[in-house]
């Protein structure tokens, strides 16, 4: 079956439908690592995204129960050069094919995305619309009818809507286990995994909880994690940082790590077309190290008039934008890439046994 994809720009890339028939709308970006097709499929952070990968080849491992990081596919529209069709792994249930019908994915294969990816960069990230029915005309549109990715609150689409306890096969039930809330901005799994690897508890929560509705928990700790979206658009999610600043250990990570820039007085920007990869390096600031990270953003911090009680303690090494801030003397750090890593390198996955060491160190302050 034919589709197409059509850029607000009026930019055509015809293919052949790799989902479900029918139109789909978003925000059309590109992520450049080579694995984890599955894992960014159901990153809620790509929530409102048109997905394309600039690797040429898909799908060769297929796909599994065991690497998803959400509940269902997050993404609005699936963009590849071609998807493998002879996939071969132990690990494989489904191909990749097959996933993205089964979870109803508008997906289109057979396009020039290293021509979509050189557009993107020189032009920017912009909307964009795949359809099997459609026409370009058409398209375009549906295209100036809809509303800008950056218009949308999409936290509230992909958060949780109860609290609950995170229990899994290497969970530890200890009464005594550091006790760590984390806000669902747009939460990928193996964060609260990477938690209860270095023994904590963790309770999730939703990300319209106020400071009172945390404090609550009695939490050792508190992180807010990555997400979709405009951080602008979460004003009442700052105002809840700005509330448990001094009251707990806090953690931001991507998303997260952008509200704290703003309840410390800095400002976010749009980048161009983002960090969407699972090789920006990145530099500490204190030590000197330079760790290789997996990212997923489209926002940035501006330090310029940020509090004098914060410092940026690492930046990226491909723009110089602010990829760490560091309190100088409370326990709250932010990071802007994912930790976590899944998928991605592993060298900034100490940085959740550092969290909870600085959560030791406040218990046996208090």
């Amino acid at each position: 079956m034919r589709a197409v994809l059509v850029l607000e720009d009026g930019t055509k890339f015809e293919g052949l439908s790799a989902g479900v028939p029918g139109t789909t709308i978003g925000e059309v970006v590109f992520a450049t690592g080579m694995t984890g097709y599955q894992e960014m499929l159901t990153d809620p952070s790509f929530a409102g995204q048109i997905l394309t990968l600039t690797y040429p080849l898909i799908g060769n491992y297929g796909t599994n129960p065991e690497d998803i990081e959400s509940n269902r596919v997050q993404v609005e529209g699936f963009v590849v050069r071609e998807i493998c069709d002879s996939p071969s792994n132990w690990r494989m249930s489904t191909s990749l094919r097959d996933y993205l019908i089964q979870n109803r994915v508008i997906a289109i294969e057979g396009v020039d995305t290293r021509a979509l990816t050189r557009h993107l960069r020189v032009r920017g990230v912009m909307m964009g619309a795949i359809s099997t029915e459609l026409t370009t005309e058409e398209l375009l549109g549906e295209l100036e009818k809809a509303p800008n990715y950056g218009d949308i609150n999409f936290v509230e689409r992909v958060s949780t809507k109860v609290a609950y306890e995170f229990t899994d096969d290497c969970s530890k039930s200890s009464t005594v286990a550091p006790h760590v809330a984390v806000i669902d901005l747009g939460l990928k799994r193996n964060i609260v995994r990477c938690l209860v690897r270095e023994g904590c508890r963790v309770t999730v929560l939703p990300c319209n909880a106020s400071a009172s509705d945390i404090l609550a928990y009695k939490p050792d700790g508190v992180v807010f994690s990555p997400g979709p979206g405009d951080p602008k658009r979460l004003a009442s999610g700052v105002e809840t940082i700005r509330s448990l600043i001094g009251k707990v250990p806090i953690m931001g990570i991507c998303l997260g790590h952008q509200m704290l820039g703003l309840a410390f007085g800095g400002e976010t920007f749009k980048l161009k077309f983002g960090h969407r990869g699972a090789n920006h390096p990145v530099k500490n600031l204190v030590t000197g190290k330079v760790s290789i990270t997996a990212q997923n953003h489209g926002y940035a911090v501006d330090p310029e008039n940020m509090s004098r009680d914060v410092q940026v303690d690492r930046i990226n090494l491909h723009d110089g934008t602010v990829e760490g801030l560091r309190h100088r003397e409370l326990p709250i750090v932010s990071i802007q890439y994912h930790p976590e890593a899944s998928a991605g390198p592993l060298d900034e996955q100490h940085l959740f046994g550092e969290f909870v060491g600085m959560l030791s160190v406040c218990r046996n302050d208090s």
